[in-house]
């Protein structure tokens, strides 16, 4: 496979080309996602150097029922239908399933400095007060992975022919999951997460809750977060998602006091998580600022981190490599990384500098050695 290989798309090209926030390579196929849309999308590796040959799947259209975005059919006090992506953060396939998480944040309204400039300055202040929760953010899914009987290519399904495989995903609304609910709950203690609950009420570019990334080896789901990042650590959960129903997921209780979830503490230099990948036991860990700025991006490997089976505090003398992902000013952050074949990882960014865009249509991706 190409040192840079080029991804080419023929729908939603203008926002896939110009920011690309998830990544999973299964074989010859590469899942792709932007944080705009609320598709996922299958590209094809072509004679090693591209992948192309995209199929675009709506994930509340192309399934028929078992998933549900929250926002769908949600009309605004205008009468106009809500419009939300689902801010797709991570993908990965295990187990004949793509599963897909978004980002469980909160939305604060952007204040741009090259659009709003022109406005006066209590407008722009009372822009930077709007805080809103956007429901398609709230989805975490698997969905199978089966062959078109006609093509022979790999499409999502609601369920695998055999039945075998079904689509589910935990609860959510438009203002929570059943995981944000599960931090805010009363653990055996009678408390609620101390170190996560109160940042549910801050936007994810706040340093707020924010998940980008899914690694998912077996029963095990790890959710990298963003933020918050607490005194320079960051937040890996570690959950075991149950079928509780029709097309819907539970979780089990497999932390400390009957929490649904594990916390791992990792050490990653005041760095927030981007993503995650699963490299036999080992879990890679793509590592990047957790505000708005330009900063250092590294890949850290966390030896055994996908074989865990308690709550864990990584010190930064415990990874077993580092990897420095080059950024730009403004340009080129890297958000997804997915394994590629000989050990190495492939990474793909938001905001690709001009250099890495080809044509209006596609933009390179790196791969590179694994630490």
């Amino acid at each position: 496979m190409d040192a840079n290989p080029v991804l080419e798309f023929t729908e939603h090209a203008e926002e896939l080309a110009k920011g690309l926030s998830a990544v999973a390579l299964a074989g010859e196929d590469l899942w792709v996602a932007s944080d705009e849309l609320t598709s996922v999308e299958r590209l094809t590796l072509r004679g090693g150097e591209a992948f192309a040959g995209q199929r675009s799947f709506e994930l509340d259209v192309s399934l028929k029922g078992p998933l549900r975005l929250p926002a769908v059919g949600k009309t605004r006090p205008d009468g106009k239908e809500v419009d939300q992506e689902i801010d797709v953060e991570g993908l990965d396939v295990e187990g004949g399933y793509l599963w897909v998480v978004g980002s469980h944040s909160l939305k604060r309204k952007n204040v741009s400095v090259e659009k709003d400039r022109k406005d006066d300055d209590e407008k722009n202040i009372d822009k930077l007060r709007k805080v809103e929760a956007e429901g398609n953010r709230y989805l975490l899914a698997r969905v199978p992975l089966v062959r078109d009987e006609h093509s022979g290519e790999s499409v999502l399904a609601s369920a695998s022919p055999d039945g075998t495989l079904t689509a589910a995903q935990l609860d959510c609304t438009m203002t929570d999951s059943a995981l944000t609910r599960a931090i805010l709950e009363e653990d055996e203690g009678g408390k609620p997460d101390r170190h996560l609950s109160p940042w549910l009420a801050l936007p994810g570019k706040d340093n707020g809750f924010d998940i980008e990334g899914v690694a998912v080896s077996g029963e095990r789901v790890f959710l990298g977060l963003r933020g918050p990042v607490l005194r320079g650590w960051a937040v890996v959960l570690e959950l075991h998602p149950q079928d509780e129903g029709p097309s819907t997921l539970g979780l089990k209780k497999i932390g400390p006091k009957g929490r649904r979830y594990r916390r791992h503490f990792l050490n990653l230099g005041g760095l927030g998580v981007r993503d995650l990948c699963i490299d036999g036991r080992d879990l890679l860990v793509l590592a990047g600022p957790t505000l708005t700025h330009d900063g250092p991006v590294r890949v850290f490997r966390w030896t055994g981190g996908a074989a865990e089976s308690k709550e864990t505090v990584v010190w930064p003398d415990e990874f077993a490599g580092v990897l420095t992902i080059p950024h730009g000013e403004g340009v080129d952050r890297a958000e997804g990384m997915t394994l590629a074949p000989g050990g190495n990882v492939l990474v793909v960014y938001d905001a690709p500098a001009d250099e890495r865009r080809v044509g209006a249509s596609a933009v390179r991706a790196d791969i590179f050695g694994a630490p």
